[in-house]
């Protein structure tokens, strides 16, 4: 398999986004979005969805950083004294470990974000977290048990290859600290009957993933199943935005007609988790064929 996903995340955190999804989607390498269904655009991010049958949409579950579907009286252990979500990443991770109540309520807000989605009518191509944080493997574990319900089929494994990396900027030694969660992440959802990428690039340049370093990384494409993780905007500065991120340089690379001829002669198809997740059925189903005919 030699298939390319790429895919823009926080799809529905403002219109501006949700702009560049289209246009990337329209008239560039764009093939996928994750819809953040409980950001403040998400009601336009589904209108262009639906208006855009080449764009695969996923869930971009949000745990931390965002505003809850649910009330906050009701995940009080989950958001700040605004009602937001909290930030504190490492804290809340620690929490979730020892107090079973806090867990209790970030499953209650995980099935809610999938209710969300499906009320959308959306496919649901594949699954991701905002801040990656399904890398903490009790969010791991409960994010996959309630989406493998609501047909989750792929779930993204943010694993980059640092070799890939070196090879276009060698300074660069990438995320390090994820390794070892990204294989239990990968083996969890493999037991769960789940498609999961083989590697993951942008990890390192999120927020400037800029044109050269798309192309170097279109150049430098290891075999199997790839994703590519953007962050496109039309403008870098929006309500919701994340300070230092190069959104519209992101958008131009994605739309560059470099990155298209990069593409050309990579040898990559550009794809989907789901048209891959079909292809994976249908080539098992192919092969008990075989063998029926044999026997």
């Amino acid at each position: 398999m030699r298939t390319l996903v790429v895919t823009a995340d926080d799809f529905g955190l403002a219109e501006e986004v949700n702009a560049a999804v289209e246009a990337a989607n329209r008239n560039g390498i764009l093939t996928a979005a994750s819809l953040m269904v409980n950001g403040a655009a998400a009601a336009d991010a589904v209108r262009r969805a639906r208006r855009l049958p080449g764009l695969h949409v996923g869930l971009h579950v949000a745990l931390v950083d965002a505003v809850p579907v649910l009330p906050p009286e009701r995940i009080p252990g989950l958001v700040d004294r605004g009602g937001r979500l909290r930030r504190d990443l490492a804290g809340l991770g620690v929490e979730l470990a020892y107090r079973p109540a806090q867990r209790a309520q970030m499953r209650a807000e995980i099935r809610a974000q999938f209710e969300r989605y499906r009320a959308t009518g959306l496919a649901l191509d594949h699954v991701d977290a905002h801040h990656h944080f399904h890398l903490h493997p009790i969010v791991a574990r409960d994010l996959i048990s309630i989406g493998v319900g609501y047909g989750m089929r792929a779930l993204r494994v943010p694993s980059e290859p640092r070799r890939v990396l070196a090879s276009i900027e060698p300074h660069r030694q990438g995320l390090q600290l994820v390794g070892l969660c990204a294989w239990w992440l990968r083996a969890l959802a493999h037991s769960a009957g789940l498609l999961t990428p083989d590697a993951v690039l942008g990890l390192a340049w999120s927020g400037a993933l800029t044109r050269d370093r798309l192309i170097g990384l279109l150049n430098h494409l290891p075999p199997g199943l790839i994703e590519i993780h953007a962050h496109p905007a039309t403008t870098d500065t929006f309500a919701g935005h994340a300070g230092g991120y190069r959104y519209a340089e992101e958008l131009d690379a994605l739309c560059a007609p470099a990155v298209r001829a990069a593409l050309g002669r990579s040898g990559f198809r550009l794809g989907s988790y789901g048209e891959a997740a079909e292809a994976r059925v249908n080539s098992a189903i192919d092969r008990g064929q075989e063998c029926i005919k044999v026997l």
